[in-house]
């Protein structure tokens, strides 16, 4: 039996109310990240367009292929809801504190601009198919190994889809409109509302584990290894196909990074929106350590290549 599966027998608690105020924490998250969103940036992209689909492929199919691998390597250490969080994590589509790394990093910042906003913009689908889809597969290969007695996690992509919907298409679409309309004081929020938003997220954090931050430490270092290996094969990978498509130096960069930081606040929403996954401790926990982790690993790359100078 994996230590792990203790997380599998924790259940979360959360008043109506603190659900109430993360969504709507969540919510103007995902306002600020659509008044980054010009979609006039794509211009550029369509002119040199291999990066860009390096950049979704490893986003949108490889990072949830490789994290489903890396879940079966890692299977008799780990537990289901640690599993679970991997894939739901790896579903997720890229973090809006991504650009300012790409930024940091003197990276493509166009380039990154558009991963960001094309994975949000079609996580409505995205998301729910990908973590409903490899999530499946791996409680199916589970139960036929005989781990499991039955498939022991209902994933509905339906119920999913809309809480994506809900809680971020609806303020994106605002966020969009609201850029179009009043579009010099959306160059104005946007640089004090992305500082906003990684504040905001951190109290989100802070305030999502408020309740169980005893079972936070107290386990975190069963799976606090397993979430930073999960961050470092994200941003390898990023790394290694934009090597093998020979990109410049500055899409390289924006690639790795983009590859790397996903948005677990998502994760996070998705998971308490959810009686079933609130079942599993684990899920909560490995989302809530990967947003951490993301921004420590990330700002980390970016500063190094801040003060390196250019390979070409």
């Amino acid at each position: 039996m994996s230590a792990l599966e203790v997380l599998d027998g924790i259940t979360l608690n959360f008043s109506p109310g603190a659900l109430t105020v993360m969504n709507i924490i969540i919510a103007f998250v995902m306002f600020g990240v659509a008044l980054q969103i010009n979609l006039s940036e794509f211009k550029e992209v369509i002119k040199n367009p291999k990066s860009f689909f390096v950049g979704v492929f490893v986003q949108i199919f490889m990072l949830p292929f490789m994290t489903f691998l890396l879940c079966l390597v890692l299977r008799p250490i780990l537990s289901l809801s640690v599993a679970m969080g991997m894939l739901l994590v790896a579903s997720c589509p890229g973090g809006n504190i991504s650009n300012f790394m790409t930024a940091l990093a003197k990276g493509n910042i166009p380039l990154g601009v558009s991963m960001t906003a094309f994975s949000t913009l079609n996580c409505v689908i995205v998301t729910p198919f990908n973590f409903w889809f490899w999530g499946n597969l791996y409680c199916k290969f589970l139960s036929k190994a005989s781990t499991i007695a039955e498939e022991p996690i209902y994933i509905s992509f339906m119920e999913m889809a809309q809480t994506v919907v809900v809680l971020l298409v609806i303020p994106i679409v605002l966020g969009m409109l609201f850029a179009h309309y009043f579009p010099r004081l959306s160059q104005t929020l946007t640089k004090p509302m992305s500082i906003i938003s990684m504040v905001v997220f951190a109290f989100f954090i802070v305030a999502a584990l408020s309740n169980n931050f005893n079972h936070f430490m107290t386990y975190i270092h069963l799976f606090g290894m397993i979430v930073i290996l999960h961050n470092a094969l994200a941003l390898s990978m990023g790394n290694i196909a934009g090597r093998l498509a020979r990109l410049s130096i500055k899409d390289l960069r924006a690639v790795t990074i983009e590859s790397g930081i996903q948005n677990s606040g998502l994760g996070l929403i998705l998971i308490f929106n959810n009686e079933e996954f609130l079942k599993l401790g684990g899920m909560a926990f490995v989302a809530a350590w990967w947003g951490i982790w993301h921004i420590i690993s990330g700002m980390g790359i970016a500063f190094y290549w801040s003060r390196k100078k250019e390979e070409r």
